[in-house]
């Protein structure tokens, strides 16, 4: 299930940069293989010392890593919560005020609600109490689920309901959606469902379909779709992929050494990425560009090594786009949180993924998959490279 939805509800193009560094050996695997005794902790630093050899994990610049967790831990249903309150920097401002554009925004869609001729658009923002739709909307950005409210998996820190069958898709919702979109007055919507094992294509062409009539449309409107796994069907990515959309995201969710107890057991680290990396190829045709988002959850046990190699991997796979935010657990039923994660620690990723090469880093307790999905950096973005295209193609015209 899509962290956009899940953590919601709790509270509610740079080329891949490859390491040339030699992988260096495990500290007790090295002193086994040197015929010595099993060695851990200072003693296996030591040895490494000794040898002259100095792993990435344990180089001076990065000794503190803004004080994250080098161990790794195996978060639990039902297991003990951080100490005391949420700290303090969860508290967000209320959306608030008449004139702002996210009034009008609530008029408009509560107005079309109410007409009888008009179609009652799903917004993730309201649904699941986001408590940043004050800063999205007025920003010009929203949340619309499609495909229904019941998902056929079962991931461990996702509160949706689930249902091996759910009912079958509105086949208007494409049309209904484009018509009320056109009319709302956003400048960059977010399309995302619930995973759809159920429909042959996982819900890709309903996705293609909405797309597609968006863009006919308001065809200046930018368009990301965050979406499931498909199972990791090539043709189902395919068929998003070259819809017409602006930003394919498809989230990661953790690192891959917590896929399985975190993730339902159809999805996996393997399965993201090589999802992530075919929305690229696939997109990236005709002259197009499709940019690739993802998310990763932090306070589920992860180390900071595990991060960073999880990132590494992303950027192997071409991923444009990358945010990190706060894993709240839902219910009691679901898995504990193991740790708050501070805003500098969050600021420390930031600053990692820049210097990876990522097109754009988003990283704080409450940044969600779609959170301010729209702001002026990333339309900015798009908007610059657009520019760059056409102004190498009339030169290229020019030349002939």
């Amino acid at each position: 299930m899509l962290a956009l939805c899940q953590q919601a509800l709790a509270l509610r193009c740079g080329p891949p940069m490859l390491s040339t560094a030699r992988p260096t050996p495990e500290p007790a695997a090295a002193a086994a293989a040197d015929g010595g005794a099993v060695l851990q902790g200072e003693a296996a630093k030591q040895w490494l010392a000794e040898r002259g050899i100095v792993r990435h994990d344990m180089a001076p610049q990065d000794h503190d890593r803004a004080g994250y967790r080098s161990e790794p831990v195996r978060p639990k249903v039902g297991g003990d919560m951080p100490d005391g309150p949420r700290p303090g920097w969860f508290h967000v401002p209320a959306p608030g005020g008449s004139e702002t554009r996210y009034a009008e925004l609530k008029e408009s869609l509560e107005a079309r609600r109410a007409d009888a001729g008009g179609t009652k658009l799903a917004t993730v923002c309201e649904e699941a109490q986001c408590p940043n739709i004050g800063e999205c909307w007025n920003g010009g950005t929203a949340t619309i689920m499609l495909l229904g409210d019941t998902c056929t998996r079962g991931c461990k820190f996702c509160a949706v309901k689930t249902d091996a069958a759910p009912e079958p898709p509105d086949e208007t919702e494409p049309w209904n959606t484009a018509d009320a979109v056109a009319n709302w007055g956003v400048d960059y919507i977010v399309l995302t469902s619930v995973d759809r094992d159920d429909l042959p294509d996982g819900g890709a062409g309903h996705f293609a379909q909405t797309v597609g009539l968006l863009k006919f449309r308001r065809p200046e409107l930018r368009v990301e779709c965050l979406v499931s796994d498909f199972a990791g069907d090539a043709a189902a990515v395919r068929t998003l992929a070259r819809s017409g959309l602006d930003v394919f995201a498809h989230n990661v969710e953790t690192v891959e050494r917590l896929q399985p107890m975190v993730r339902d057991r159809r999805a996996s680290y393997a399965q993201s990425l090589a999802v992530l990396r075919r929305a690229k190829e696939f997109g990236n045709c005709d002259g197009r560009r499709v940019y690739t988002k993802t998310s990763i959850m932090l306070g589920l046990g992860e180390t900071a090594e595990e991060v960073l190699r999880t990132m590494r991997d992303l950027r192997e796979a071409d991923v444009d786009v990358l945010t990190f935010g706060q894993y709240l657990r839902p219910t009691e039923r679901h898995l504990a949180v193991v740790e708050y994660v501070t805003p500098e620690q969050f600021d420390y990723f930031r600053r990692e993924g820049e210097a990876m090469g990522f097109r754009y880093v988003a990283s704080g307790p409450l940044v969600r998959s779609s959170y301010k999905a729209g702001e002026l950096f990333l339309a900015a973005m798009m908007d610059e490279d657009d520019e760059r295209d056409a102004e190498q193609q009339q030169q290229q015209q020019q030349q002939q």
